[in-house]
């Protein structure tokens, strides 16, 4: 009896392939805001930078200014404010993006979520890692070691605006759902590993809150005069619980249902997504950067930065950590998945983003300030270091990126095509016998007028010259 025929072997699953055209709309209206967003963020560094280094009286005044309601234990500075009350929007946002990745995006399918998940936890656990043998080495303080393991995505699509170049839209969805993926596993981190003392009736009150949140969603209350006000009482009773008060923006944002119903074009969280994005990206954020990353270069912050065995290891954690993880889990796919890298791509191009990824800032600067609050000079060290570390990889993504800023092109350019001029463009209408007939049309029209401008020339060619 003959033996049965082996099985053909399954073929591979392509890594960073092209995406879905509802994705990848949803995806460039996106990091288009994002992008702005950044560009705003980069402002408001800098500016933050001069105004500590040349005014640094009035910054230190004006961002230690108090104000809030102390029976509500709400008096705070306009620092704090910033990154208690203005960055739990950002973090809102951030829970609306993980809610929509799980539901309808890259991470509702585990083969497809498997990359970002994988290259995220190794995005984080390699910097950890990189950060506390410096420090365990250089006998210092290991309390810092979360501060490198945050991707900004905001401040790393600015760099991409500034340099001039694009990525192909796999590639920004990689990132996209990468920073979404880190944004994550940095709430738990700030929620689990910085939340000192507990206020249990505190907590129980924002639980209640977020509970009764949740059944407004649920039963259909519209009105932003509903959600608002109850938004703020949770958040003040988050901030007095000890827990961080941003873990209240990321649980509602997490509530919204953002999968779409019949006749619904959009869903509940993409509108309101799409309405606060905006305020997250260009005011939130910046306002946060502005009063966190006023250094002081003057006090030796830039010098202790490459000595210091805390300001060191967050700088190689950014630069070195981020790259290596990221670039080493992605690889860890495909070689443990049956995944192959998507044949218009490089593992170059894969390099490259990682490198963007070091980018750390927002969060960063959040953790550092959680992780050395009791030390004002080694808060504004460890401010300096993602700082640079942050440069630092803008400057090498930068370059790698722009050795291959042709072939980005090309893939974009390719991407964007839309010969029949459908909206469309032409990579998703291939296996569409109705673009085939539109496209045979074009090129029939194009050669009639081809052949209609040659007899002209022909013609004028041909016509004898007018006598003198």
């Amino acid at each position: 009896m003959a033996a049965p025929a082996p099985l053909p072997p399954s073929p591979r699953r392509s890594l960073l392939g092209r995406l879905p055209l509802p994705e990848r709309n949803f995806v460039a209206d996106a990091l288009r805001t994002e992008t702005v967003g950044g560009v705003i963020l980069l402002v408001a560094a800098i500016g933050a930078l001069i105004w500590a280094n040349t005014f640094g009286g009035s910054y230190g005044a004006v961002s230690g200014f108090h104000f809030g309601p102390e029976s509500l234990g709400l008096n705070l500075s306009v620092e704090h404010w910033a990154a208690d009350g203005l960055l739990a929007v950002f973090f809102f946002v951030a829970g609306v993006e993980l809610k929509r990745e799980l539901v309808a995006g890259e991470l509702r399918d585990p083969r497809a979520a498997a990359l970002p998940v994988a290259a995220a936890l190794c995005g984080m656990a390699v910097p950890a890692v990189v950060y506390t043998l410096v420090n365990v080495l250089g006998d210092g303080s290991t309390s810092g070691w979360a501060v490198p393991t945050a991707t900004d995505i905001a401040f790393a699509l600015a760099v991409l605006a500034v340099i001039g170049t694009s990525l192909p839209s796999a590639l920004r969805a990689f990132l996209l759902t990468l920073a979404v993926v880190d944004d994550l596993f940095a709430i738990l981190i700030i929620a689990v590993f910085f939340t000192a003392d507990i206020d249990l009736l505190a907590l129980a009150g924002a639980f209640v809150g977020l509970a009764l949140f949740w059944l407004l969603l649920r039963v259909g209350v519209r009105g932003w005069y509903v959600y608002v006000p109850l938004a703020l009482v949770v958040w003040g009773l988050m901030y007095n619980s000890g827990v961080h008060a941003t873990i209240a923006g990321v649980a509602m944002g997490l509530m919204l249902r953002c999968t779409r119903r019949e006749g619904e074009d959009h869903s509940p969280g993409e509108r309101i997504e799409h309405l606060i994005r905006p305020l997250s990206a260009g005011l939130a954020v910046p306002l946060f950067a502005l009063f966190s990353a006023g250094v002081s270069l003057s006090g030796g912050a830039l010098a202790h930065v490459f000595t210091r065995p805390e300001t060191l290891g967050v700088v190689l954690g950014l630069v070195v950590g981020k790259t290596i993880g990221i670039f080493g889990g992605t690889w860890l796919t495909t070689r443990f998945t049956k995944a192959e890298l998507n044949k218009d791509l490089a593992w170059a191009d894969v390099f490259a983003v990682a490198s963007l990824a070091g980018i750390g800032f927002t969060v960063s600067l959040l953790i550092g300030e959680l992780a050395f609050d009791a030390d004002t000079g080694l808060v504004n060290e460890i401010k300096a270091a993602v700082l640079i570390g942050s440069l630092i990889a803008a400057v090498i993504s930068g370059v790698l990126l722009k050795l291959r800023v042709r072939r980005h092109r090309e893939l974009v350019d390719a991407e964007e095509r839309d010969e029949d001029e459908s909206g469309v463009p032409d990579v998703y209408e291939q296996d569409d016998p109705a673009y085939h007939l539109r496209m045979a049309a074009i090129h029939e029209r194009k050669a009639a007028e081809h052949r209609r401008l040659a007899q002209l020339a022909g013609a004028a060619s041909n016509k004898p010259d007018s006598p003198a």
